[in-house]
């Protein structure tokens, strides 16, 4: 299995393992649940590391300002079912300014990720094929 396959894998996975995260959060009832300042921090900085994993595990270096749209929508789409679950938690309900903090968490998170890949080191880049959409020779 080839570098890019295995960190594409691991991504997927820990995208997943971050999405149960937030769901478990989610979950909390309302009298449980942090508030004031740690709202829309929770949810900013929570879909900013989910951002950041679905650009890695959408081939992020390779595919570039798709793979940011991607993540984001994505993200985005979560953030949508996130706040419907919450109506079913006792003393929760959704918020559309919590899905839009959690989209623009999103949005941060595939930017940082985005400049972190632009930054690595060409020889990494030009080690690796597929980042150029060149084969060998």
């Amino acid at each position: 299995m080839g570098e890019r396959r295995m960190t594409t894998r691991v991504a997927w996975m820990a995208s997943l393992l971050w999405m149960g995260v937030i769901f478990g959060f989610s979950s909390l009832p309302g009298s449980s649940v942090p508030v004031g300042e740690y709202g829309s921090f929770g949810h900013f900085s929570g879909y900013l590391v989910l951002g950041a994993l679905y650009f890695v595990a959408l081939g992020g270096r390779r595919r570039g300002w798709r793979a940011v749209a991607l993540a984001v929508l994505l993200a985005s789409a979560y953030g949508v079912t996130d706040e419907l679950h919450q109506s079913l938690v006792p003393g929760r309900m959704p918020d559309p300014a919590d899905w839009a903090t959690d989209t623009a968490g999103a949005l941060t998170g595939a930017l940082i990720a985005l400049g972190v890949a632009r930054w690595l080191p060409a020889d990494r880049r030009a080690a690796d094929p597929e980042s150029t959409g060149r084969t060998p020779q």
